[in-house]
């Protein structure tokens, strides 16, 4: 679920085979999450807006009080991630400069607000320079070294993870845990990343913390279907509904749970409908894209790839979306060299394997399937788990003869087609 297969969206199917339900692999039910997909006043955003307005206020009457710029900040992000309204991440990311600015980038706390800001923004570096001052200055340091650990996750320096995972260690704090769990599914060990988050989860119900609660049950939803589970991964959304109605996340992963797992395509489109009119997050329309093509309906797939090529072009979401670019531009002739220089970017800036998976694509996609092998065994192979990679690279060593092993790879895609989505099936099966 996490990626969207629009490189194998060529793959046709006849309308009868991709738009039959099997009954037998029935885990949702309409009368679950119906309710959720009705118009609601959103209170978390309605919170949210009141907050900057009020803080806005304060600042207009006082405008040197910077502390206030930080409250907008925080207004902000809430903001963004409700409504996935980039112009709310770009303000919060204007307001923390003028925080960072008043205080000569000597207070940790705005400077970890800020690299969390360009996180989101994917400027890992930039977010690893303001943390790793953050850290000098010492300040409530172990919310700084907790920041360390997401950035160097990002970044794919699992020792230095595996450094400050060793200096926060404490198995009954919710921060920490969280981080031991993204670890472990970095590392392929899903059953502990499970566990580890659903022991985070716990401390969340200990505290009523209904936004972690929240988090961790979204969080857990994925780990439950890439472990197969996809029933307590159904319910898992759902408990995350019932804290927020308005959960877009939520939905979208009941949406794909009914495409993927349920091949009911036409009431996986109806719930992402109701998505895409709350929140403005430009992927969602290359998911709808996807369902589309399986749907067999070619134009609805370019209506939403469309859309989504038309909001991506907006210049503040920066680098945010180059993965998804690389992956759609990559199967189209006329911009499969940017895909190719989009991919060398994500190298540069991020080197986890999971880019090197991408230039190794892009190199395949625009003809050259020997440098594409070259960069797989070097960066790629034995170096992630990711399904998506692992069919990349099974392709690449079938252009390249190695026949063998990848059908030793077409063994594990068999089992994450769910993860990959239907429209893979085929293509693996041809491998």
């Amino acid at each position: 679920m996490k990626s969207i297969q629009l490189i194998l969206l060529f793959v046709t199917f006849s309308i009868a085979t991709s738009c039959t339900t099997d009954t037998n692999k029935q885990v949702t039910n309409v009368n679950d999450y119906n309710s959720y997909l009705s118009t609601h006043n959103n209170k978390a955003l309605e919170n949210s807006t009141s907050e900057f307005n009020f803080w806005k206020t304060k600042l207009n009457n006082t405008p040197n009080q910077y502390p206030y710029n930080a409250k907008l900040a925080a207004a902000n992000t809430t903001m963004f991630k409700i409504t996935g309204n980039i112009d709310a991440l770009k303000e919060a990311e204007q307001n923390l400069l003028i925080a960072n600015k008043q205080t000569n980038y000597n207070s940790a706390g705005y400077l970890r607000s800020l690299a969390r800001n360009y996180i989101s923004q994917h400027r890992f570096k930039e977010a690893l320079a303001l943390a790793t001052k953050a850290e000098s200055i010492g300040e409530n340091l172990q919310q700084t070294q907790y920041l360390l650990i997401d950035v160097y996750l990002e970044l794919g320096n699992i020792s230095k993870v595996e450094e400050y995972l060793s200096i926060v260690k404490n198995l009954k704090e919710f921060e920490y845990l969280i981080r031991l769990s993204k670890y472990n599914d970095h590392i392929g060990n899903l059953d502990n990343a499970i566990k580890y988050l659903e022991a985070s989860l716990e401390i969340s119900k200990s505290a009523k913390n209904t936004y972690l609660m929240q988090w961790s049950y979204t969080n857990l939803a994925d780990y439950y279907g890439h472990a197969g589970r996809i029933k307590d991964s159904y319910n898992a959304y759902l408990s995350a509904l019932a804290i927020d109605e308005n959960d877009s996340y939520a939905k979208k992963g009941i949406a794909w749970i009914v495409f993927s797992y349920e091949r009911n395509p036409a009431e996986a489109m109806r719930i992402l409908e109701t998505v895409t009119k709350e929140n403005a997050a430009p992927d969602y329309h290359l998911l709808k894209a996807e369902i589309a093509e399986y749907m067999g309906d070619t134009a609805q797939k370019e209506i939403e790839v469309e859309k989504y090529v038309a909001k991506v072009a907006n210049k503040s979401y920066g680098v945010m979306y180059h993965k998804y670019d690389v992956l759609l531009f990559a199967d189209d002739d006329t911009k499969k060299e940017i895909a190719l220089k989009l991919a060398q970017q994500e190298v540069a800036e991020r080197p986890t394997a999971q880019s090197y998976d991408l230039l190794a694509w892009s190199y395949f996609k625009n003809g050259d399937a020997k440098k594409a092998l070259e960069i797989s065994r070097n960066y790629v192979i034995g170096k992630t788990f990711e399904p998506e990679a692992l069919l990349h690279t099974a392709q690449i060593l079938k252009a390249n003869g190695e026949i063998e092993e990848a059908r030793v790879l077409k063994t594990e895609l068999l089992g994450a087609v769910y993860e990959l989505g239907p429209l893979t099936e085929i293509n693996i099966k041809n491998i």
